[in-house]
């Protein structure tokens, strides 16, 4: 398979799928000429032209609105936040009313509109602009929550997302854009609710997610050396999120931990620990179960103080040190 950025990755998808499907089309701030925030969209506009590469004012509520009125008769927009952090300017529209649709419908009406979300910290962007904010769209029902680690997962979760008929959230890690891997050239598709083990292992079972999977699988390298076995399950979807393969993973080792850059408190870590503690892999848990998160502080400016905000690979090699050891 050719390699190409988890970028290049979900910019074929969409102009894979707008090439297939005449309803989807494009929706966002600066997404044309300029090519978005982070060039996702370049070249875009030139190949499908303005009436399917929809420039808009700064109105983030304006373009949830018009997309989920699209949708509503009929097209598949994919809509941009520039940043993440301008989701919650669009809670009305996407919360109160896309989210509620097809179920206040009866399933006679339907909002198949998906909304990429630039989101995480690492930039230098600063407290309004590095949010990761799955947890607050994970708990509103309605809402699909995506969260791809993966150039490969990133294209056909991109697919799915569109092909869907319920309005989902895309989150796209900032840090994520320039990683490579494999992705096939034809279409295919990930599932939306499927979690994934993205490494085996015997001693200890990590959850985690976007820029973490990536930090957590260097670290697991590193520890086989001295022979702790890590299993790393990355969730890719949010919601709904797929538990059976975490449990299935903690009867095996034994023990969890749950790393995620969000804020601790209300993070999704605490919803994986309770599926956890319901459920048969209780009973085989040899240590109490974990989780490592972002201090409950908005993101610095500063790089150093940005850097302890969140979980650092040192953070992650002590955790899982101090797991393994018993000292908990």
């Amino acid at each position: 398979m050719p390699e190409m950025t988890y970028l290049e990755a979900i910019r074929q998808a969409l102009w894979d799928e707008m090439k297939r499907d005449e309803r989807v089309f494009l929706i966002g701030e600066d997404i044309g000429r300029y090519g978005g925030a982070f060039g996702l969209t370049h070249g875009m506009l030139d190949e499908f032209g303005p009436e399917r590469v929809r420039e808009t004012p700064i109105s983030e509520p304006t373009i949830v609105g018009a997309a989920l009125g699209a949708a509503l008769v009929g097209m598949r927009p994919v809509a941009e936040m520039m940043f993440m952090d301008f989701t919650l300017l669009t809670l009305d529209q996407l919360g109160n009313q896309a989210a509620k649709v097809r179920f206040m419908f009866g399933g006679k009406a339907t909002a198949p509109m998906v909304i990429r979300m630039p989101g995480g910290s690492g930039t230098g962007a600063a407290a309004q602009h590095s949010q990761s904010l799955e947890s607050l769209l994970m708990h509103i029902p309605g809402l699909k929550v995506v969260n791809p680690s993966t150039p490969y997962d990133a294209k056909g979760l991109m697919l799915s997302s569109i092909r869907d008929p319920n309005p989902v959230c895309f989150i796209e890690h900032k840090l994520l854009y320039k990683t490579k891997g494999e992705v096939p050239e034809g279409d295919y598709t990930v599932p939306i609710g499927v979690s994934e083990v993205k490494r085996q292992g015997r001693d200890l079972t990590i959850v985690a997610n976007n820029v973490m999977v990536v930090r957590t699988l260097k670290v697991a390298e590193k520890l086989a050396g001295e022979g702790i076995e890590v299993e790393v399950i990355d969730p890719r979807t949010m919601r709904p999120m797929d538990t059976e393969t975490i449990i299935e993973s903690v009867c095996k080792t034994g023990r969890l931990l749950v790393i995620h850059e969000a804020c601790q408190t209300g993070g999704w870590a605490g919803e994986v620990i309770a599926a956890i503690t319901g459920s048969r892999a209780f009973d085989y848990l040899d240590a109490p179960a974990r989780r490592l998160a972002g201090k409950d502080i908005p993101i610095p400016y500063n790089r150093a103080l940005e850097r302890a905000a969140v979980p650092q690979e040192e953070d992650i090699e002590r955790e899982i040190r101090a797991i393994a050891s018993g000292q908990y």
